[in-house]
């Protein structure tokens, strides 16, 4: 599976010229990749506004997205800010070129920037199948949260994808934890961070990368702004599990419900 990591700075809170920036980094990747993934809410930086520039499922991002999949015939993966009757989340979005769109919203809300104060937890997983691959899109916060991230009967995945905002200042853990849970799950493992500044004055050093079950890089993007293809090799994946199936010994376990704020 050839996947796509877009690390990129971010206009604060301007969903309109993030989405033209994301359409020129995009624009020369048609039909050369199978999985496009973006930063955590990519069309505004990670905003604390309690929902001022969250749209509609169906508004201009998620039509983007779904014209975005459509042009390059591949999957596109990204976080935003979506309002329904149940609140304003922070919504990872899946679109492929037929039109799809499904969504996971996340479940860990960073309390220490006040993000449970301001949206609702989701509550459920997201697994996708993909041209041979199973996915499960995660959001930030929740790369903290071994549990909500383990291999199990209903959550099984190939390719553990984390978007994220995550600050420079806590770099070391965001390479640590991404290694970390390729390792304990046996699974190929993406995460994207954006770079630059937001406008909270918060730095972000990318460290985009992508990893293979050994927690291995396969592809690191350093501190730089960058868009680089990658191909996964699933069937040294699947070989690994075969041969080395730690997950036989795994311990049984169930979810609750989020608990609110």
């Amino acid at each position: 599976m050839r996947v796509t990591l877009v690390q990129t700075p971010l206009d604060w809170a301007n969903p309109a010229a993030n989405r033209q920036r994301m359409t020129r980094l995009l624009a020369p990747l048609a039909g050369a990749t199978d999985l496009v993934v973006l930063p955590e809410t990519f069309t505004t930086g990670f905003d604390m506004q309690g929902g001022a520039s969250a749209e509609l499922m169906g508004g201009a991002t998620c039509e983007w997205l779904r014209a975005q999949a459509r042009h390059l015939d591949a999957a596109v993966l990204g976080s935003a800010f979506i309002r329904d009757e149940a609140g304003v989340h922070n919504r990872a979005l899946w679109a492929t070129p037929d039109g799809t769109l499904m969504h996971y919203d996340k479940r860990h809300l960073f309390r220490m920037g006040g993000e449970h104060e301001c949206y609702a937890a989701g509550l459920e997983p997201l697994l996708v199948s993909w041209r041979g691959a199973c996915i499960a899109p995660l959001i930030c916060y929740d790369l903290r949260f071994p549990v909500w991230s383990r291999r199990r009967e209903r959550y099984d995945y190939d390719l553990l994808v984390y978007v994220a905002n995550w600050p420079a200042a806590r770099h070391y853990a965001w390479q640590q934890l991404l290694r970390a849970r390729a390792i304990e799950n046996q699974a190929c493992v993406i995460g994207v961070n954006r770079v630059g500044e937001d406008g909270h004055g918060v730095a972000y050093a990318g460290g985009s990368v992508a990893l293979d079950a050994l927690g291995h890089p396969v592809v690191e993007l350093g501190d730089a702004a960058a868009v680089e293809t990658l191909v996964f090799d699933l069937g040294a994946l699947r070989e690994l599990r075969q041969r080395f199936p730690v997950a036989l010994d795994a311990d049984e376990f169930s979810l609750g419900p989020a608990r609110s704020p």
